[in-house]
């Protein structure tokens, strides 16, 4: 099973109407379930896809043969896909992860427009949370 906040998906979803009829491609981070507000049912270590990094349409220097040089390979625990032209599945072109989640129009959550697979594209569990990360702040930890 594959676990993520629906904040997440909406923002993924938001970035693929956007960028639309091109594609967006970007990292995506987890937080323990144990650290989420509204995830109580699941046990504490349970990953959960709460955070993604911007995406640098531009800058074809970060992205090398699909690793994106520009974000630490650790930080990135999945990747989000858009395909405003084609399947819901992973494509051939795709940056692999451990996690690879799809999104295809008409970008609404609530459609089977938002997918999860492993990386040999096999489709996974999916279950969206209405948890969400502790609030932070710019000023945490500044000046430490």
């Amino acid at each position: 099973m594959v676990y993520v906040t629906r904040g997440l998906v909406d923002v993924l979803l938001g970035l693929a109407s956007d960028a639309d009829p091109d594609d967006v491609t970007t990292g995506l981070s987890v937080t323990p379930a144990g650290d989420l507000e509204g995830a109580d049912s699941l046990p504490p270590e349970t990953p959960v896809f709460t955070d993604f990094f911007l995406p640098d349409p531009g800058n074809a220097v970060n992205a090398v043969f699909g690793v994106d040089l520009s974000t630490p390979a650790r930080q990135t625990h999945g990747r989000f896909v858009s395909h405003p032209v084609g399947e819901l599945e992973v494509s051939r072109r795709d940056d692999l992860a451990q996690v690879i989640f799809v999104a295809v129009p008409p970008w609404e959550p609530d459609r089977a427009s938002f997918a999860a697979f492993d990386r040999t594209g096999a489709r996974q569990p999916l279950e969206v949370l209405d948890a969400r990360p502790p609030e932070e702040s710019l000023s945490e930890g500044v000046g430490d």
